[in-house]
């Protein structure tokens, strides 16, 4: 398995770069990892999003459904897609820290 330096910090990644364990996530990690994923600052929007999917993940054991993280935060799809260029499931999923999600192209 790949590794990637982060914010000081060494992770095991898959092939699309990935994070393999939520646990060793921080904030600053999510920073690290925003300017691969088109997002130049992260924003109260940003973490909004990122905490919710955290959270959800730690909960269930996996990300959120979209139309759920849409009911939940109170963004609609577009804005998501505004805050997270490369989408809800790589960007936002990558950013928080979490595996990838199942169905993730």
């Amino acid at each position: 398995m790949a590794q990637i330096e982060l914010a000081g910090k060494m992770f095991d990644i898959d092939e699309d770069g990935f994070i393999q364990d939520a646990s060793d996530w921080d904030e600053n990690v999510g920073a690290a990892i925003a300017p691969t994923e088109g997002v130049t600052e992260m924003t109260e929007e940003h973490w909004k999003v990122v905490n919710y999917i955290r959270d959800y993940y730690l909960e269930f054991g996996v990300a959120p459904m979209v139309r759920k993280l849409c009911k939940s935060t109170g963004f609609d799809m577009k804005k998501i897609y505004e805050l997270f260029p490369s989408g809800p499931a790589k960007g936002a999923c990558k950013i928080a820290g979490l595996p990838k999600p199942t169905g993730c192209v």
